[in-house]
């Protein structure tokens, strides 16, 4: 099997592409779909085992490759660079799926090497017609490792620069504070963030991600929801589940955390309308991670879902996510959804957390993915390899348990992805005491996850740059706490010592990366028929106020983690 990966590789030579080929090609691909669907009949079991799952993703590739080529063939679509460029990859994704799937597996040589022939055929490229550019691949594709590459390196000139600019600004400050104090605040306000804000610019610009290609097969899903006085939504939570019509088996266990309310009553009493839906009840409440340990064994599927209780899932957020994972690499072990606000009408805090989540976070997460390495699969809506999950040893008992858990899994050498229209609606917290209890636990959780997983910083893989990201957080948020904002305070007074007219040169790479998540946002809105509200007051208290509320809340979580302080899970 090892020759189709070279025959994948050689899909698109330059400058070929005989006319004479289209007839074999179009034989040879309803042929290539009956001889994959028959390999894969082999063994029907290999469907069900949590090893081979991705024998949909092998299919969907097939069909994928079909149906662009035969629509090329018929002049349905243009055949350009970047489309040939896209029909390679899959085809040489086809061809590792099937080596590493079937290498060494009960199946037929011969039904294998009929498979390597008619992807001979299928890789010849069609004949371009004169409105097409030539056929060349230079200039036209990065692969991950030049885009990371890429934005580093702008990253960079963009920190050099900006130190040039700020040697004025640190003499000056030296003056005033001494020049170990001065370097400190400037890097920490300026330079340093200067740098992230590019890198993260340059990723945004640079990912392009692929259209869905509906699976073949849906596999089954166990969804766990750990529910703790959720009276008020949890009815609303499983209603969305039900709505999602999701394609494959399903089932839903819903662990009751010791409530004190009518959680369980309600659940109890949808039991009889759902056949999928089940009720699992904890003697006493033990906090999330001890609930959705205790939910597993109950699961039936491979696949296992987490959703929040007080949450709603959009239209097909199930299938999009479940697309997404096996489509992503196949070392992909868990798909964080992305998380939006549903209270956001609630209350000021809630109206500029709409922003957070729709803008910064969701942006995070996508860079992240890009790079091979989303730094937390949330549980408000996250699906996980089952087999993975019990290698890990599951949620860990702690604050941040699906931060810790996530860097566990990326310990191992996996690779987490981020589906980013795979949308779940979220009650955010909303009081300004919640928020800050919130944001409190998020940084909890992250010195958690250094402290329970510290060799994770010597792995050879690119989300570890990230992590080194994360290890710079409260070095970044005490500068913001004791230099930006006095320095705020001071410029109201007419000292421009720390906030000046040189901090107005971070606000150009401000309002670029706030147009780009934007614009990246309101594309995948429209797409799903969602329309971005115009949240004008909110949008005005995340510009300027959020982070005054935010940076502060997150430094006094890493000091209680460091210090040992009692822990509260509060607020998700």
């Amino acid at each position: 099997m090892k020759h189709l990966i070279t025959v994948a590789a050689g899909f698109v030579p330059a400058g070929t592409g005989p006319a004479s080929a289209a007839p074999a090609r179009a034989k040879a691909l309803p042929e290539l779909a009956s001889a994959l669907a028959a390999l894969a009949n082999t063994n029907e079991a290999m469907r069900h085992r949590a090893a081979d799952c991705r024998l949909t993703q092998i299919e969907a590739l097939c069909e994928l490759l079909a149906r662009q080529l035969a629509r090329i063939g018929a002049g349905a679509l243009a055949l350009n660079v970047e489309r040939i460029r896209g029909l390679e990859l899959a085809s040489a994704k086809l061809a590792r799926q099937l080596d590493d799937h079937f290498e060494g597996r009960p199946a037929s040589d011969a039904a294998l090497g009929r498979i390597g022939a008619l992807l001979e055929t299928v890789a010849q490229v069609a004949p371009h017609d004169g409105a097409c550019a030539p056929l060349t691949r230079e200039g036209f594709y990065l692969s991950v490792n030049m885009k990371f590459a890429c934005a580093t390196l702008g990253g960079l000139a963009w920190m050099i620069l900006s130190t040039i600019l700020a040697q004025p600004w640190l003499q000056s400050l030296s003056a005033s504070i001494g020049p170990l104090a001065a370097t400190f605040a400037i890097a920490g306000i300026a330079i340093i963030p200067g740098f992230m804000n590019a890198f993260l610019l340059i990723g945004l610009v640079m990912d392009r991600r692929p259209a869905h290609a509906p699976l073949n097969h849906y596999p089954a899903i166990s969804i766990l929801i750990a529910a703790y006085n959720e009276a008020g939504s949890i009815e609303e939570t499983i209603r969305s589940i039900a709505l999602q019509a999701y394609p494959g088996k399903l089932d839903v266990i819903v662990v009751d955390d010791g409530s004190s309310d009518g959680t369980p009553a309600l659940v109890a009493a949808m039991l009889a309308e759902f056949g999928w839906l089940s009720l699992v009840r904890m003697p006493k409440n033990g906090g999330k991670a001890k609930a959705l340990n205790h939910a597993l064994p109950h699961a039936k599927a491979s696949l296992i879902v987490t959703v929040d209780a007080d949450s709603y899932l959009y239209r097909d957020a199930l299938q999009n996510i479940v697309q997404r994972y096996f489509e992503d690499p196949r070392n992909t072990r868990a798909v964080a959804g992305t998380v939006l606000v549903r209270n956001s009408r609630t209350s000021w805090i809630t109206k500029a957390q709409e922003w957070d989540y729709f803008h910064g976070i969701s942006a995070i997460k996508r860079v992240q993915s890009l790079f091979q390495g989303t730094l937390v699969a949330q549980g408000a809506f996250s699906v996980y390899d089952r087999a993975t999950l019990a290698g890990v040893g599951g949620w860990p008992d702690c604050v941040g348990e699906d931060i810790v858990l996530t860097w566990a899994i990326l310990k191992q050498g996996f690779r987490i992805g981020h589906s980013e229209e795979a949308y779940l609606f979220t009650n955010a917290p909303a009081s300004l005491k919640q928020f800050v209890r919130q944001r409190q636990r998020w940084s909890r959780g992250m010195i958690e996850g250094f402290k329970q997983h510290p060799d994770i910083m010597g792995k050879a893989q690119l989300s570890t740059f990230f992590v080194y990201w994360n290890l710079l957080f409260p070095l970044l948020d005490l500068a913001f706490t004791l230099c930006f904002i006095p320095g705020i305070i001071l410029a109201l007074f007419g000292r421009y010592d720390i906030v000046g007219p040189m901090t107005l040169a971070l606000l150009p790479m401000g309002f670029a990366m706030n147009y780009l998540m934007y614009s990246i946002g309101n594309k995948s809105f429209k797409h799903k028929d969602l329309k971005v509200r115009r949240n004008l007051p909110g949008f005005f208290i995340y510009t300027l106020l959020y982070s005054l509320i935010m940076q502060p809340a997150c430094l006094a979580g890493y000091a209680s983690e460091l210090l040992g302080t009692k822990k509260t899970w509060g607020t998700k």
